[in-house]
């Protein structure tokens, strides 16, 4: 089904649909996603995406005063030990109980390539961690422009092998939202050009498989999200780009290739101005014959799947049930 044709099936689909999966109807975006989609209006985050003046400006601020990137809000009953992997601080959390025979996941993190981890992923990595018991593994990777697509992907990339080897015959899934579901994608594609294997399954929440932002459906899509904006994703895949085209598929891992990945769950809702590469997305992976569940909700933000809606705790449910 093309985007313009899901588009189109939308219309008749007021609660969002799940392709993929056979599941109940959503009733529609409730009343708290519908308020938390205003107060999401009124904070500042897609003024820092207004232009790349704006981005620039937010960078150099960034690196003025950067932010922690210590591992606060996990909550009772986890543990984290951080250590250093290939010169990067790499955490990991377990449940305090113990994680002898428990699965792994590779979180990463998103933030547009230019912002730091923060609290409300801690707060995800602390709920996988204790309500899934599993052990995650969280990669403080460096951020664009001091770091680039061609130094992070691959050197994600090396950290998943050694993920994937240390487990052993424990599943390993890679879960990323946004720019880390971005990430996500492209070292499983460096992965398999190199002929090593791949996780279970990759979990992409909202992911922006393209920088370039160049479909002349998301100009309109960009007047309601309430989060993100054109001028300001684009300059900030260039800086992360670095001397790469932004279309690279480092950058922009919608134009790799898609065979022979791993199953994939895509969370993604129509607020959302990337939400059209889900969709094709997924479409292009099924076509190579790769399992693929794409949950698409109407009305939903960006990265509603992290938020203290109902929507977002079902999409959390969801998650805690396939790492598990």
């Amino acid at each position: 089904m093309s985007v313009a044709r899901l588009v189109s099936a939308l219309q008749f689909c007021p609660g969002g649909c799940v392709f993929g999966a056979r599941t109940p109807r959503d009733p529609g975006p409730s009343l708290q996603s519908r308020l938390f989609n205003l107060l999401l209006g009124l904070l500042p985050y897609k003024a820092q995406l207004a232009s790349a003046e704006a981005v620039h400006a937010h960078v150099q601020k960034l690196a003025l005063e950067p932010v922690s990137f210590e591992s606060t809000g996990l909550g009772r009953g986890v543990e984290a030990i951080l250590t250093k992997m290939g010169g990067w601080p790499v955490y990991y959390t377990a449940p305090s109980s113990g994680h002898e025979g428990c699965n792994y996941v590779m979180f990463l993190h998103g933030g547009g390539f230019i912002n730091e981890i923060v609290p409300a992923h801690w707060r995800f990595v602390g709920q996988m961690t204790r309500k899934a018991r599993v052990v995650c593994v969280v990669p403080i990777y460096p951020l664009a422009p001091r770091a680039t697509a061609k130094d992070v992907v691959p050197a994600t990339a090396e950290l998943l092998r050694m993920l994937l080897e240390d487990a052993g015959s424990a599943k390993v899934t890679v879960v990323g939202n946004s720019a880390g579901a971005s990430l996500a994608l492209a070292a499983c594609q460096w992965l398999r050009d190199r002929g090593h294997r791949q996780p279970s399954r990759l979990i992409l929440i909202s992911p922006a498989a393209d920088a370039s932002v160049s479909r002349p459906e998301q100009k309109e899509i960009a007047r309601r999200d309430p989060i993100q904006d054109i001028p300001g994703i684009v300059e900030a895949g260039h800086l992360y780009a670095g001397a790469l085209d932004i279309g690279h598929p480092f950058v922009s891992p919608l134009n790799g290739t898609f065979r022979a990945l791993a199953p994939m769950t895509i969370f993604s809702g129509t607020r959302d101005l990337l939400y059209p590469d889900s969709v094709d997305l997924a479409e292009r992976a099924r076509a190579v014959g790769v399992s693929v569940e794409l949950h698409l909700l109407r009305d939903q933000p960006h990265n509603y799947a992290l938020m203290p809606t109902p929507e977002g705790r079902q999409a959390r449910a969801a998650i805690m049930r396939a790492i598990a």
